[in-house]
């Protein structure tokens, strides 16, 4: 069942994306496409949830949430970027950060570790792995991704301002991205020196 509901969010995302992108400026489509994205990151925290309520805890799992996750987020990035939203370089930043922290967690599967217990130094879990950092990220870029499609509506109030908020929140969540991405990049050498033993 979480499994299913890591899948189902991306097809959730997928809507919300199709109507913003061919349905430009329409109240309507724009409303669906916020519900729509608010319902995607809610299921992302229920998949979880529902994986340790009913045991369904697999490394399987945690690979297809963290897909799930690069799939909705670049997909918004980009999106925001073709639409003349947002600069280009927020979706490179995150996809090149994502190519690169994927990369050295999958050879840390390959060694039997989970995508978040391969950190060692005790700062380096706090930022990758703790719930409030997790959270916290999860929460910038919803914050982000919401507010910048509710200032496109046209009926929206105060667009200027849930504009400028949204804005900033997606320079923070961007930076939060890089900001988490480093401990993985700083202590990968201890993968490869264990690796060589």
């Amino acid at each position: 069942m979480a499994n299913f509901i890591s899948i189902f969010r991306i097809f959730v995302m997928f809507a919300a994306v199709y109507l913003i992108y061919t349905c430009q400026g329409n109240t309507a489509a724009y409303l669906w496409a916020l519900a729509l994205t608010i319902i995607a990151f809610a299921l992302d925290g229920l998949d979880g949830y529902v994986a340790r309520k009913f045991h369904e805890e697999s490394k399987f799992g945690a690979l297809l949430d963290i897909m799930g996750d690069r799939i909705v987020e670049n997909t918004y990035w980009i999106l925001f970027a073709v639409m003349g939203w947002l600069n280009i370089l927020f979706p490179l930043i995150a996809i090149t950060r994502g190519f690169i922290t994927d990369t050295i967690r999958s050879a840390a599967m390959e060694q039997g570790l989970t995508p978040f217990a391969m950190q060692v130094n005790p700062v380096c879990k706090f930022i990758t792995g703790s719930k409030f950092m997790r959270i916290s990220y999860a929460v910038a870029k919803v914050l982000a991704f919401v507010l910048i499609i509710a200032a496109k509506i046209p009926v929206c109030p105060n667009r200027e301002i849930i504009w400028t908020i949204g804005f900033w929140a997606a320079v923070f969540a961007i930076v939060f991205c890089v900001v988490r991405g480093l401990p993985v990049v700083i202590e990968a050498k201890y993968l490869f020196e264990k690796k060589n033993d």
